[in-house]
């Protein structure tokens, strides 16, 4: 699993470890750890403090692969922030795609119930013409039967 992370350094044990600040949970979709998370290098491991890493954790916990975060952070600044897309209007968009969900479910319960009207309205009109034809079917019988 793909997490975000930055480089600590350990004073008590006097090494750097990993402090896990986010987690990938599908493509485009990131979820922040509120805990605080640790993952300890091992003295052999020097690295700079501060920095952000994008760190592969096997199922173990084990670190398979570890890459510098700052071409993935560009990545997210270029596609997302120099476009000027926000928060918040991204939630503006959120509630305005909700809002037509709603208006769609709203004219496709509407039409669903005027076809149902008209589909009763049919069935009514077909029963007039049979009643009319049997009508005009014993109307034409007692004329012929009374000449």
């Amino acid at each position: 699993m793909l997490y975000l992370a930055q480089v600590h350094k350990n004073e008590f044990l006097d090494q750097y470890q990993l402090r896990l600040l986010a987690r990938q949970e599908a493509d485009y979709l990131w979820t922040i750890i509120p805990e605080e998370a640790f993952i300890l290098l091992g003295k052999s491991n020097t690295i700079s403090e501060k920095l952000l890493v994008l760190v592969e954790l096997s199922p173990t916990g084990d670190i398979e692969r570890m890459d510098d975060a700052c071409d993935w952070v560009l990545s997210l600044v270029q596609a997302y922030l120099s476009t000027g897309i926000t928060p918040e209007f991204l939630q503006q968009e959120t509630e305005r795609a909700e809002q037509w969900r709603q208006s769609l479910t709203l004219q496709n319960q509407d039409l669903a119930r005027r076809t149902l009207e008209l589909e009763a309205r049919r069935e009514q009109i077909q029963a007039l013409e049979e009643s009319l034809k049997r009508e005009r079917n014993g109307n034409q019988k007692d004329l012929s039967s009374g000449s």
